[in-house]
């Protein structure tokens, strides 16, 4: 431990700037604290193998931001006309905007909620639609701990046979819950799908997680045990790129150059297998994609 406490001062001495210093060793500091983690669960996995995969599990699925209080909510999602859907026991936020004709649907993606809508929301109402949002599992105001792409489209089949909505909009994992919700459930009654930054391959993210914790062959091999019994179904096989191949209603894709949580080979992936979609390449936004001219842009696909 003498050697991290060693780095750390050599970056509070060498960083002029407050901020610099600030950023630097909050990098430092979850770097520490990552592969603290790792180093644990690496220890725990040749004792107790079980145990450290499903704290893993737990890692990989559980977020620990994300939420929102009822008394503190925004006054654009507090004067939204609000329902608490209840489904497999637990309690779920929907978020309406009442219009006339055709409903959107709203997904927001990993440690996130409806607040993320605040900003293309007057652009959707533009339309003269009624826009629908939901707090994903463990998200917002809806209950839960637990968060799977199967589990978010399990609650998206409710909603899309209690609303009926003709478009969906997903962002991030919310992008690629609605991509998984169409080709299993093929919800007879969505005409579009319209997908933010979302990532593509299962094995990616799971990679991403593994190097992040610096995780040994053994806690991987059980996690994934774990975690196929979760999604009832093979890593290899839990792809959007697989799954856009069998969906047939029209699409939008949209992907940043500089967005560095999804890179632009998961869009390839999506475009290669989605032959109704059309693609958006944007310039600076990041993974937000926070942007007046693409929600524009997204309002003209929505009209066509």
């Amino acid at each position: 431990m003498g050697s991290v406490f060693a780095t750390r001062y050599y970056y509070l001495k060498y960083f002029h700037s407050n901020n610099n210093r600030k950023l630097n060793l909050k990098k430092i500091n979850y770097f520490i604290l990552t592969k603290s983690i790792g180093i644990s669960l690496n220890i725990v996995s040749f004792v107790a193998p079980k145990k450290a995969s499903q704290i893993a599990y737990s890692l990989f699925s559980e977020p620990r931001k994300g939420r929102l209080k009822r008394k503190q909510l925004p006054f654009f999602l507090s004067e939204a006309m609000r329902e608490t859907a209840q489904f497999n026991t637990s309690n779920f936020e929907v978020y309406r905007w009442k219009g006339s004709g055709k409903t959107i649907l709203l997904v927001h993606g990993w440690e996130s909620n409806t607040m993320r809508w605040e900003k293309i929301l007057p652009f959707l109402q533009s339309t003269g639609y009624t826009i629908l949002a939901i707090d994903a599992p463990a998200h917002g105001l809806s209950d839960g701990k637990e968060f799977t792409v199967p589990k978010y489209a399990q609650l998206l089949h409710e909603i899309c046979k209690k609303y009926n909505p003709e478009i969906i909009i997903g962002h991030s994992i919310g992008g690629t819950a609605c991509i998984y919700y169409q080709y299993k459930y093929k919800y007879p009654k969505i005409e579009k799908l319209i997908i933010l930054g979302a990532p593509s391959d299962l094995r990616v993210l799971l990679e991403n997680f593994y190097s992040l914790l610096s995780l040994n062959a053994r806690v991987r091999t059980n996690f994934e045990l774990l975690f196929e019994k979760k999604i009832e179904q093979p890593i290899a096989l839990f792809s959007g790129q697989l799954f856009c191949e069998v969906i047939e209603i029209n699409g939008l894709l949209v992907y940043d150059t500089d967005d560095k949580i999804v890179l632009l080979k998961e869009a390839e992936k999506y475009k290669r297998a989605w032959k109704n979609a059309e693609y958006i390449q944007t310039n600076g936004l990041g993974h937000s994609m926070q942007d007046s001219n693409l929600y524009e842009q997204i309002v003209a696909y929505i009209k066509k």
